[in-house]
């Protein structure tokens, strides 16, 4: 396993613990500090591993933060109409 596949696989462990942790304001610092992360290991993760690996690894991602996703389609879709 290389190491941008383990720095990927430590960044999950820590988003499922942080989200088992209480939190105040429904979780969203703790999802900016994790896609601040995530960014440059995922293209960490693409540079050394290739296209089709960094599209899981960004598929995974998106599974584990799906609300900012779905919040970001949302304006999206208001944006344009």
């Amino acid at each position: 396993m290389t190491l941008s596949l383990l720095l990927a696989c430590i960044w999950a462990f820590l988003a499922n613990i942080l989200a088992m942790l209480p939190s105040r304001d429904n979780l969203w610092r703790r999802a900016y500090f994790l896609i601040a992360i995530g960014v440059p290991i995922l293209g960490y993760v693409t540079w050394q591993n290739g296209p089709w690996v960094g599209l899981l690894v960004l598929a995974a991602g998106m599974s584990i933060l799906r609300w900012p996703i779905i919040y970001l389609a949302r304006w999206i879709r208001r944006a344009v109409k």
